[in-house]
């Protein structure tokens, strides 16, 4: 069962509204039939990669990872940072060094360590996945290039709103910016590059590039092709969890207009 969420930008608590049966999950086993790699990243941290492209299966069994090590940390551990297909660890290394046997280096014996672990099958939780629902409003003030778009894929402007508003979108991972979500996969007609040039992109701002669609938390330069803007604030600094959304969370849009934009906005 998933748990539908309302966010309101003039609370800082969720508003559960609803519960349905649109994201299936239940208690399953990961045999990990997937290959993987690991590496060093600088000398207190590695990857382990399950392989260079965008898919629901190989960001599972990063998930199942992340889920096992927030559980169960290694030694020394300080985080661990999903992406598309690969784990980040971070580890403290001046602690790890009178910890690791003298025939080992501190990279070895955490990698194996890991190895160890997901040699093992690794049983998912059957805690609730979050059905995240969040307002974008697709007026061309805050649409800049949804014209640009309108014109190369043949569609319509509200053609577009509705592909973008009508699929469900995974968060795979967060980057580039604090609590900035890659969500996919978008519609096959909605696919556009990114743009050549970087310009200034407004916080709040919902792009597309390729089968990607993101969100600004911060005004920040950007090359996404921009089709709207939400009203709610994205990141909180000063709250225990600052990000709104978080790695396998489902979200879907739902198109506003300027009125309730305006009324809604950072409140």
């Amino acid at each position: 069962m998933s748990i539908i969420v309302h966010y309101f930008p003039n609370s800082l608590e969720n508003k559960i509204i609803g519960s349905c049966n649109l994201v299936s999950y239940s208690n399953s086993v990961n045999h990990f039939n997937q290959p993987y790699h690991i590496f060093p990243l600088g000398d207190s941290a590695f990857v382990i990669d399950f392989g260079n492209k965008i898919a629901d299966s190989l960001n599972e069994q990063v998930l199942a990872v992340y889920e096992l090590l927030q559980k169960n940390p290694l030694p020394g551990m300080i985080e661990s940072v999903p992406a598309y297909s690969s784990l980040t660890v971070h580890y403290d290394f001046k602690k790890l060094v009178g910890i690791v046997p003298h025939k080992s280096t501190v990279y070895d014996w955490m990698a194996n360590e890991l190895r160890q672990r997901i040699a093992k099958p690794i049983k998912y939780s059957s805690k609730e996945k979050r059905l995240i629902k969040i307002p974008v409003c697709y007026d061309e003030e805050f649409a800049p290039d949804l014209n640009h778009i309108a014109k190369i894929k043949d569609l319509s402007k509200d053609e577009i709103v509705q592909l973008h508003c009508t699929k469900k979108y995974k968060v795979y991972m967060l980057g580039f910016l604090p609590g900035f979500p890659y969500l996919g996969i978008v519609d096959e007609r909605l696919k556009m590059p990114r743009k050549n040039q970087p310009v200034p992109i407004a916080a709040g701002s919902v792009g597309i590039a390729a089968e990607q669609t993101g969100i600004y938390p911060l005004a920040s330069p950007g090359g996404w092709q921009i089709i709207g803007r939400t009203p709610l604030k994205m990141f909180h600094p000063e709250n225990e969890v600052p990000v709104l959304l978080k790695a396998g969370d489902i979200v879907e849009f739902y198109d506003i207009n300027k009125e309730e934009f305006y009324s809604q906005k950072w409140q």
